[in-house]
């Protein structure tokens, strides 16, 4: 296929994807519908519950435990009624979800993550009484008629001592023992459970737990003056909570009393034996109207809760003595949901002497709203959770400050791409127009991807689209330096556009592999607060690739023959000056001087102030609102410290995502009830506006902080192995000192200026690992090109020549990148201004480190070789020093790209191989070597030095030499340069001899 064909058929391919992904964005009306831009909650308001799974006896947590938690949990949103929710496992154990636009988000939150775990229990002769046995007919036990009740329970200190003093009783339904677990609990399983008490003031402090090592979860510390007891619950022992305390009228006026039960756990049914839940009403004859749950039972339930019942019905009719009131001889039958008793109905056994046929099915009633019953009707439909889960975590954000949120992060999007189209089309000229062009062509295929896939779009989402605009304007910045680089070199427009992409296109590669691997360890270690700048960067990067590389390299190819392009000024290459002739590694005691005492300052700051780490690491709860009212500080402080939280503290802020000016509240975590009763406390004295809160339990805290490091290393290691195949494992190590070097001056500066490190700083760390790892790539691609084309040169000059060749793409790069950063440093709202300002002092670090830091190090671990100590000595003997930049004897320069009329046939003199970076053959091989002043053992020994004639070239053409089998190992002087026996090259195959058909003279054809 010719170069035009292909070029047309790419520009083709390009235009059609181009129309395609408009249909996606914006449709044909009346044809075509656009597709919907799903966003996350913090652009459009929300509530984020984040929990942690725990194990049961029926089940530990695993990723089977994880997925059945799920899809019950996504069947409870459903329905609430939720649209577009997102629930999703993040890390090993949690569970991430998103409810957007919830008008009741504490109904959510109560009753996504209830485990409504269901059991049915023989009531009477399961009441552990003060002998720690049964006590079925002890009515100061059992309740008698008012089983259940709140006044015939126990205070919870008191019914765990009562349960701690039983023996393990193992048993096959135990609610508290996972199968073949022991006392010593292997693996965490579950055998009883634990509480901790305080002997003291008789309370209970913590529990129940699953583990001893939980109780002191949380970095939790008993207060002070407290005796600490911890104790165990074991198996076949459990402890209930008494039935909610209901008015004479039937409502429920305390939910939770202090009030328990102690039950031997011989549960004769579960929720697992129920079917078809339904709220309904009582309006059998003689009923109330109030509203009840009605269920069936599967075909087990209905013989165990017919044989279940028909017990009791037999025990009440043996408990009816003469002169005992029907009522005191009726028996119960007892309903626990999630710990806590809701019903204990009596069986009447004159009206159910054979226990209760359960065809129709069976009601629990008693204290139920119209909602609360509704409530447990899905629960027990959509079934328990396999697993406990704990609310580690808790965000929530108004619709408002979503709406400004996404005006702020597109403004700032926009402002980044303009400057970035305004700096291409200034320094490229034509080039800078098909750039900009494929950047609008990049803008369009990215945005349709979000809705194709689809993406849900997250203000770190946009964070990462604006850096990709930066990230794929650099892939065209490295190829339009290099073709400028060849065309000012003396190549033709066409000649030099085809070198520029072919030789800038490894670069191009090595650095957006690196820059993906690190969103890909981003999105698979990092919180779901980050997942979407990590998918975002990843995709857009793949997207940059095509554009970047395949799409402006046809348009440019299409134009290579127009006068538009005619004339290297239109590219921006015409001739300039020398270009940059500063010596970057004879001056590398300075550069670590600087680095060494920025880092001092940083190390300083660090230990002495620390880092300001946010709510995301340390846990507490953050409240952000503006208030109606004109209030002060103080103000906002009372109420805090009358709801119970003196030590809440409170600073005034402007942010234009509440409304201006506004008042920010750190406190320690705040339970969602807690939560509620401070909004409901700020809201009645001053007036709510724009109220929006965030809760970080310590748990989340530590695995977001666990998280990080992973990530970090994790992406260490990568990119160092990654380094080690592409270049060797000597190019790595300056790698991985440069990337410490951005890590540590980024952290320093944090703490200098004590902005707070949260987890979007934590992407923008690991986006600086990949972003530094761009230029220094950029560096050692070049130094890995010229090394073979400079045979005679220092290594410092080496990097040198690289150094002044790249320079100007490297800076060029950089300052595109963070253009975009600045825009969203200037119009992005607080989070992301701080992920800007890591990412700004960061990119910047990073040009600087793989500049002066990364190539000093290289280059002073590789003239330690003795290949290049001995070029050196060489160099240092015949000019008395090594300058900057590789010369002959004779004063010229050494030039990196040998002119054409230097390549001479296999008769002459051979210079420099015809397309430098290409393998030689065997031949050319031995004839380059011979046109290299190589100084013989002859000369060592005394005889005078030969002098060099200087060929019309200006090239130092020396005599020939004696051949290197003459010389012997012992003879050869260290400081020499490289003798050809020293040198491994793949033999050249040997071509197979074409045997020259005879042709056929009547058709001048071969036979």
């Amino acid at each position: 296929m010719t170069d035009r064909r292909r070029n047309t058929l790419v520009l083709g391919v390009v235009a059609g994807l181009f129309l395609v992904s408009l249909l996606v964005i914006i449709g044909i009306p009346g044809a075509v519908k656009p597709k919907k831009t799903r966003l996350g909650l913090d652009l459009k308001g929300g509530v984020e519950l984040i929990y942690q799974g725990k194990p049961t006896a029926q089940s530990k947590v695993d990723s089977e435990s994880l997925d059945r938690a799920i899809n019950i949990m996504r069947k409870r949103v459903d329905q609430l009624g939720v649209a577009q929710p997102e629930i999703q496992r993040s890390g090993g154990d949690e569970i991430d979800v998103a409810l957007p636009d919830v008008s009741n988000a504490a109904r959510a939150q109560d009753e996504v993550g209830k485990t409504a775990q269901l059991f049915f229990y023989d009531w009477e002769p399961n009441v552990i009484g003060p002998s720690l046995r049964p006590s079925p007919t002890e009515l100061t036990v059992t309740g008698g008629p008012r089983a259940g009740e709140a006044q015939f329970g126990l205070p919870q200190y008191s019914a765990v001592l009562r349960a701690a003093g039983r023996p393990p009783i193992l048993r096959r339904n135990s609610t508290t023992l996972a199968p073949g677990c022991t006392p010593q609990q292997p693996g965490g399983c579950v055998y009883g459970t634990w509480y901790l008490l305080d002997t003291k003031h008789e309370q209970v402090l913590r529990g129940p737990e699953e583990t001893e090592q939980n109780l002191y979860a949380d970095n939790y510390k008993p207060p002070a003056g407290a005796t600490v007891k911890v104790v165990r619950v074991n198996p076949g022992t459990v402890i209930v909570q008494a039935r909610p305390v209901e008015s004479s009228r039937g409502k429920i006026t305390q939910q939770s009393p202090n009030s328990y039960y102690v039950l031997n756990d011989n549960p004769v049914l579960t929720g697992g034996d129920i079917k078809n839940p339904q709220q309904s009403f009582d309006e059998e004859a003689g009923g109330t109207g109030a509203p009840n749950v009605t269920f069936g039972f599967t075909s087990h339930g209905k013989s165990v809760f017919q044989r279940v019942t028909k017990e009791i019905s037999h025990r009440g009719q043996e408990a009816q003595l003469p002169g005992v009131p029907k009522e005191a001889a009726q028996q119960h039958f007892a309903v626990v949901l999630d710990g806590q008793l809701i019903t204990t109905p009596s069986i009447d056994y004159t009206k159910y002497p054979e226990g209760i046929d359960t065809t129709n099915g069976s009601q629990i009633s008693g204290g139920f709203t119209i909602t609360s019953a509704q409530n447990l009707a899905n629960e027990l439909q959509s079934g328990s959770l396999p697993i406990k889960l704990s609310l580690i975590s808790r965000s929530q954000v108004s619709a408002t400050l979503g709406k400004q949120a996404l005006k702020q992060g597109l403004i700032a999007g926009l402002v980044g791409f303009a400057v970035v189209c305004i700096f291409l089309l200034i320094f490229y000229r034509v080039l800078g127009v098909i750039a900009v062009a494929g950047l609008i062509v990049y803008g369009v295929y990215f945005f349709a991807l979000i809705k194709l896939i689809p993406i849900t779009l997250t203000l770190p989402g946009i964070a990462g689209l604006i850096l990709t605009i930066g990230v794929a304007a650099d892939a065209n910045i490295v190829i339009f330096e290099r073709v400028k680089e060849e065309i000012r070199g003396g190549r033709s427009i066409m000649s030099g556009i085809a070198t520029g992409y072919k030789r800038g296109f490894a670069a191009i590669v090595d650095a957006n592999v690196v820059t993906f691997m690190t969103a890909f360890i981003l999105f698979a270690l990092a919180t779901a607060e980050v997942k979407g700048f990590a998918f975002t960067l990843g995709i857009g990067t793949l997207v940059s690739l095509f554009t970047a590389v395949l799409a402006t390299q046809a348009a440019l190819g299409a134009l290579g023959r127009s006068r538009l392009i005619s004339h290297p000024w239109a590219l921006g290459a015409e001739r300039r000056g020398k270009g940059w002739k500063f010596d970057f590694m004879g001056r590398s005691k300075w550069f670590f001087t600087l680095s060494g005492t920025i880092l001092l300052i940083g190390a300083l700051a660090i230990g002495g102030k620390g880092l300001n780490f946010g709510i995301s690491f340390k846990s507490g709860s953050r409240i952000q609102t503006a208030f109606i009212k004109p209030v002060s500080e103080n103000q906002v402080a009372e109420v805090m410290s009358s709801a119970g939280y003196p030590n809440a503290q409170v600073q005034k802020i402007s942010n234009p995502n509440i409304g201006g000016s506004g008042y920010q509240i750190s406190t320690k975590t705040l339970r969602p009830e807690a939560l509620k009763r401070v909004e409901a406390a700020l809201n009645a004295r001053f007036g709510n506006r724009n109220f929006s809160s965030t809760s970080i339990g310590p748990t989340f805290g530590k695995t977001v902080a666990k998280s990080a490091v992973i990530a970090i290393i994790a992406s260490l290691l990568v990119i160092s192995a990654y380094i080690a195949l592409r270049f060797e494992w000597k190019y790595a190590v300056p790698v991985l000192i440069a990337l410490m070097h951005d890590l540590l001056i980024t952290s320093g500066v944090y703490s200098l200026t004590g902005r707070e490190v949260t987890t979007a700083t934590v992407a923008a760390l690991l986006t600086i690992l990949g972003y530094s790892l761009y230029d220094t790539i950029i560096v050692f691609d070049r130094v890995r090109e010229t090394v073979p084309r400079m045979p005679r040169a220092a290594f410092s000059q080496i990097v040198n020549r690289s150094m002044s060749e790249v320079l100007t793409r490297s800076l060029a790069t950089s300052f595109c990148t963070l253009l975009p950063v600045v825009s969203l440093l200037l119009f992005g709202g607080e989070t992301l201004k701080d992920f800007a300002f890591a990412l700004m002092v960061g990119i910047a670090s990073g040009a600087y480190s793989s500049i002066f830091i990364a190539s000093p190090v290289l280059t002073h671990w590789k003239e330690r070789e003795p290949g290049y100590r001995s070029r050196r000595a060489r160099i240092v003997r015949e000019q008395g020093a090594v300058p900057a930049y590789a010369t002959l004897v004779s004063g010229a320069p050494e030039d990196v790209e040998p002119v054409a009329k230097r390549r001479r046939t296999l008769r002459g003199s051979l210079t420099a191989p015809q397309e430098p970076g290409e393998q030689l053959s065997r031949g050319e091989f031995q004839e380059l070597v011979r046109d290299i002043d190589v100084e013989q053992p002859a000369q060592r020994s005394g005889a005078p030095a030969r002098q060099a004639e200087v060929s019309r070239t200006g090239v130092a053409e020396p005599t020939l030499a004696p051949q290197p089998e003459e010389v012997a190992e012992e003879q050869r002087d260290p400081a020499a340069d490289l003798q050809p026996e020293d040198l491994v090259l793949k033999p050249e195959p040997k071509r197979r001899e074409k045997r020259r058909r005879p042709r056929n003279r009547r058709h001048g054809r071969s036979r």
